[in-house]
Order: C-alpha cells, then structure tokens, then sequence
C-alpha cells in the first residue's frame, strides 16, 4: 500500500505562529477572526492559544512571519501507527513533540526549508474548553497553510515523496519551471501549498467557510471592524474557490475561502503562470515573480 492511502483523514488541525508581539496578535484574532483566547505556559514557553468554531492558532514570541510549526490530525491511532512507521521507513528523521492541542506521542518532522510538522491525533485536554462562544455566522475551520520558498521543487518532492501528500495542482512557467505546488493530505484540494519567492516564510493561511453567503457575513463583519480586504472577493483557478484576503498586524496574509473543490483520485492539473489562474475573475494582487 503506497504512503498516500494512509493520508485520506489527514487534516491541517492547528498552527503555532511567531510573533514580536504575540499577546497582541492573539486579541486580533479573538476580536477579528472569532476565537477565544487563553494564556499557558508550555515546555516552559508563554503561549496564547486561540480557539473557536474547528479553528486554533497558537502565538509565541518569535520572529515576524515564522512558522513555529503547523499540526496534522490523523483520524484514529491505528493509522497515526501505520502512517508514523511508514514515514520512518522513508528515511525521514522524525522527533518527539507536544502541543497542548494534541494527546501524548505526536511526533515532528523538518521539510527542507526547515518547517515544522507535527502529526498526532488531536484531545480536548480537561480545564481547556475548545469550542467557541462566538456565533455560526462566522464559521470557518481552519483549512490550508501556504508558504514562499526559494525552492518550490524540493519542497514538493519531499511533501509527496517523503510524507505521502497528494501533487493536485502545478502552476508552470513558460519556460517548465514549477512557480506553485498545490498538495493535500485528504480529499481537499489543497492543505499545503508553496509559491516560488526570494523568502523562506509563510505567505497565508486559510479558513474554508463552506459557502458564498457566509463570505459575504465575512465581508460585513470586516466592514463592522473597521478592517479593509486586502484581496478579493474573487475565484482562484486552482481549487476553484471563492476568497477574500485581509492582514493581521504582523502582516500575516489571512484567507477566507468557499467553495473548495474536492478531488477523488485526478490526475494532476497543469495551469500556466498568468495573472487569471490566480483570479479568474479579475485582479492579481498575488502574482509571484
């Protein structure tokens, strides 16, 4: 059995992001985005932890627009078993780490640009309440990481080679070079997906709202706040989703996203590098170099 069929439950359950000012981050997102927030103190680190409606991010002191690690929940702890063996017998070096969001025995590997991943299963830990006071009008699970990196061909190599994640879209140059990898772990068009840049970094996150409606809830609730789109609303090519975009104070891009496609088994979709394959609809705010 290939390493893929071991990822088909596999979902992006919670980021841990740097920050110079973390506090203030984590009231952003509480105010902004819909989470409560809870100060801890883990492995001897001040965290907050922001929660709510199937979304979590934690804060720690660290360096503006930096992983500090992005975490995968497996489905049950047989296939966290198989699949942990199965990552081990591909050479990879994996380690031991904990997360307050994830029971005991998760465990962490680098991807080449020194990313972070932890896969584990995930545990409401007694004390800690993880489900949101906020209402259903804002309801969106967080859903796929993006990152920059100066090599987008190794990145994507080691994510399907290494980890089993499924290649379901390329962006390509005119001359062959890979400008954009799409790659998911379930049936999900993507969960991690990676832009060609001069950086090593993460470029956005996203929240799946499932529907046009809620987006438009989004865009309101934005207005209400005082906080201006960034980008959008508009449809990518790739994944076929509605978006809108907006900034957190450490200019972390964050995605609000319907619509998603799902995919079951298709082969690989090859888009050009142009302006509309990043908006079908109109501006391209994004278009990488």
């Amino acid at each position: 059995m290939r390493l893929k069929n071991f990822l088909s439950n596999t979902f992006l359950h919670h980021l841990s992001v740097q920050s110079p000012d973390p506090e203030k981050l984590s009231i952003f997102y509480s105010n902004n985005i819909g989470m409560n927030v809870q100060k801890i103190t883990h492995q001897k680190k001040t965290k907050w932890m922001c929660f709510g409606n199937d979304r979590r991010i934690i804060f720690t002191e660290g360096n503006k627009k930096q992983l500090d690690f992005a975490a995968f929940s497996i489905k049950d702890f047989d296939s966290f078993k198989i699949y942990k063996e199965t990552v081990l017998s591909k050479d990879v070096e994996i380690f031991d780490y904990e997360t307050p969001f994830f029971t005991k025995f998760s465990f962490g590997v680098k991807d080449p640009d020194g990313n972070i991943l932890i896969f584990g299963l995930s545990e409401n830990k007694e004390g800690i309440v993880y489900s949101s006071s906020f209402t259903d009008k804002i309801y969106a699970p967080l859903q796929h990481l993006t990152f920059k990196s100066k090599n987008v061909e190794k990145f994507e190599k080691f994510y399907d080679e290494k980890l089993g994640f499924f290649v379901s879209d390329r962006v390509l140059k005119d001359n062959g070079e890979l400008a954009t990898s799409f790659l998911t772990s379930n049936h999900e068009h993507h969960t991690i997906a990676c832009f060609k840049a001069n950086v090593d970094e993460i470029d956005h996150h996203s929240y799946e709202t499932g529907e046009w409606q809620r987006i438009k809830e989004w865009c309101d609730s934005f207005e209400r706040k005082g906080i201006q789109l960034k980008w959008g609303p508009g449809r990518h090519g790739p994944g076929n989703n509605l978006f809108i975009f907006i900034e957190d104070p450490d200019t972390n891009w964050i995605e609000i996203s319907a619509e998603l496609e799902t995919i079951h088994d298709r082969k690989v979709k090859i888009w050009k590098h142009e302006p509309k394959t990043l908006n079908l609809w109109g501006p391209h705010s994004m278009m990488r170099s």
